[in-house]
């Protein structure tokens, strides 16, 4: 059944045209991840259809009485009260329905033998009332608000503390939590993920997943969006499409869209040259005759439906080079602390980096995992132990905080200024790789967006060719293009890695190994995040269920077969990489044959036009093994 529709929806904002044609399905109990980049409309959309936003033109329905809840990014939670009084405003109507229920009581033994018709009637009444007293939750209520609160990631040290107290973060989860525990058809979420930790996370997938109505949720947080939604809608260019499935099937089958559409039009274009050819060649005939037969060919012609060429948002193009190579020992930590006053973050912590690692490091907020990376870079210092870099390690570090980043600066000089004997050329095109182009270059940075904060940032890590990148939340601020161009440039990258990150997608794709931060230490894991997770719960099994009782021989010859397996995910990476080069420069040379295919002059030359039809058949031939090629190794 469908809940909500819009029908070409529009809305522009001034001359700037926002939505130019928003179609757009609901289905009940369907999941709907709502992408796009950033900047393209997606929470004008969700406040249309929560009523904050006015359309100009379209239609929009839903079901009658359809209850919608709207979770924004705002931290706009402003209460006297404690976070528990918080979350017990959510059921003012159970507490209404049980204070009744105890006036009823009252009332039928006052009149059990006095007035036995009105005993009937109001035990009627109190039955109906019960059942709708069961129905609204109405003797659970204590324990959702706590199932709710601790899959948030709250302590119950927190229930007593005042709204007003918390931090931002703290008060946008809080008004995450109160939406959920909130009775509604459907659920409009806007980036619902930030500020929650893995483990939260997590638990909110189980919960929309068990959700009996439906959603609609903005999130950058790719792995989130596979774990949940099973319909993808993706705005772009102010018009939305949408695509069965989670978000990894999203990008196979826009991916197939794309390419049957480029073939449909390239076809067109084919034929409309050809019979462009036609007219203008029974025209040069200059005979009554053939000018009939040209402006007959001509209407034709013009009473085709155009296909129109496929485009996609301007995307990041970069790739990380490494200038050198490295020793084997890249970074050695032994025995690091570090305390802010009384507060421990971490201690006993010790780390060994190899040359090619990609580590991720994990662990709950608050762990000191940020607050690891500055001692590693020398902008903390640690309480105790210490860390060094092996020989050859030249480092290059992304700050999440974007502290490095000057506000008094443009964008060019903000880059230029790092690297002052690069010619400005090379600097502009490196900037234009990361969407920088024209006068961009001379907004100051203090004006930017973070995602674009973060492309400069970026741009001057790429510059610099270290060999060894730590990375603190690389993918943040980053739409989902931006990240995928990310992960590429990483995946082709032959230096070292270690991140922090709370992008599990992002992670899936980049390590082959996974420590996770804990107050007295770390624990690894060979593989992914994927990996990690299948381990750690192997690990959270019952001794007898396991099969820890391993010999010596046989933990060394699985540590071999890690490594080895590490290995050979490192070359797959570099196979995959070579391959998205290999289809990214072929189909540039296809694209630069359509346009001279689809010149008129070219089929006045027969031998010409087939000498070039042949060899755009036998890129396409090319291109479409090396796709074969890559999905497999995918």
């Amino acid at each position: 059944m469908i809940v909500l529709q819009t029908n070409q929806l529009t809305k522009s904002f001034g001359v700037v045209e926002v939505l130019k044609g928003v179609t757009l399905t609901v289905q009940d109990h369907h999941r709907v991840g709502l992408v796009g980049s950033n900047g393209s409309g997606k929470s004008t959309l969700l406040k249309i259809l929560n009523g904050q936003d006015v359309y100009d033109g379209g239609t929009l329905s839903m079901t009658r009485g359809l209850r919608i809840g709207f979770h924004t990014q705002m931290d706009d939670l402003n209460s006297p009260l404690t976070v528990w009084q918080e979350m017990e405003t959510c059921f003012e109507d159970t507490f209404k329905m049980e204070e009744r229920l105890r006036q009823m009581e009252l009332r039928m033994g006052e009149i059990h033998f006095s007035d036995p018709a009105g005993f009937q009637r109001l035990s009627e009444d109190y039955a109906k009332l019960t059942d709708r007293f069961e129905e609204e939750d109405g003797y659970s209520w204590r324990s959702r608000i706590q199932g709710v609160l601790t899959g948030l990631g709250f302590t119950q040290a927190q229930y007593g503390q005042t709204v007003a107290s918390l931090s931002g973060g703290e008060r946008t989860r809080l008004k995450l939590g109160k939406l959920l525990l909130t009775r509604t058809d459907l659920l409009l979420l806007d980036e619902p993920t930030n500020h929650l930790d893995l483990s939260s996370i997590a638990w909110l997938e189980d919960y929309l997943r068990a959700y009996k109505g439906a959603v609609v949720v903005v999130s950058h947080d790719r792995y989130f969006l596979d774990a949940v939604c099973n319909s993808i809608a993706e705005l772009s260019f102010g018009r939305v499409e949408q695509y069965e499935g989670n978000y990894t099937r999203y990008l196979k089958l826009r991916e197939e869209v794309m390419v049957r559409r480029m073939k449909e039009y390239t076809l067109q274009q084919k034929e409309i040259a050809r019979e462009e050819a036609i007219i203008a060649q029974f025209r040069a005939y200059n005979t009554e005759a053939a000018h009939i037969k040209a402006k007959s060919r001509e209407k034709r012609l013009n009473m085709i439906e155009r296909v129109d060429k496929p485009v996609e948002e301007h995307n990041v193009y970069f790739h990380f080079h490494a200038g050198r190579g490295t020793g084997n020992d890249v970074l050695m930590a032994e025995n690091l602390s570090k305390s802010y006053g009384p507060r421990q973050l971490f201690h006993g912590l010790n780390l060994h980096v190899r040359a090619g690692d990609r580590i991720a490091l994990l662990g709950a907020n608050g762990v000191g995992k940020s607050t690891l990376l500055k001692i590693l870079m020398g902008l903390e210092p640690p309480d105790t132990g210490s860390a060094r870099f092996g020989s050859g390690v030249e480092v290059g570090y992304y700050d999440q905080q974007q502290e490095g980043l000057s506000p008094d600066k443009d964008v060019l000089n903000e880059v230029w200024d790092d690297f002052p004997r690069m010619e400005q050329t090379t600097i502009r095109n490196a900037l234009a790789g990361f969407l920088f182009t024209g006068d961009d270059v001379f907004a100051p940075v203090s004006t930017l967006s973070g995602g674009e904060r973060g492309r400069v940032l970026l741009t001057k890590l790429m510059l610099r060719q270290d060999n060894f990148l730590i990375l603190d939340e690389p993918t943040n601020h980053l739409d989902m293009d931006s990240r995928e161009m990310l992960e590429t440039a990483l995946l082709g990258f032959e230096g070292t890695i270690l991140t922090v990150s709370h992008d599990r997608y992002f992670i899936n794709r980049i390590a082959d190994r996974v420590v996770v931060m804990e107050p007295d230490g770390v624990t690894e894991y060979i593989g992914n995040y994927d990996d990690y997770l299948e381990k750690s719960a192997q690990k959270a099994l019952p001794e007898e269920e396991t099969t820890q009782a391993k010999t010596k021989t046989a933990l060394r010859e699985e540590k071999k077969r890690e490594k080895a397996a590490q290995e050979a995910a490192r070359r797959e990476r570099e196979r995959i990489a070579n391959l998205e080069s290999r289809i990214t420069d072929l189909e540039e040379q296809m694209t630069q044959m359509e346009i001279e295919m689809s010149d008129p002059d070219t089929y006045a030359d027969s031998a010409r036009a087939q000498s070039l039809s042949k060899r755009y058949a036998a890129l396409q031939d090319k291109v479409a093994a090396l796709y074969e090629e890559w999905e497999a190794a995918q």
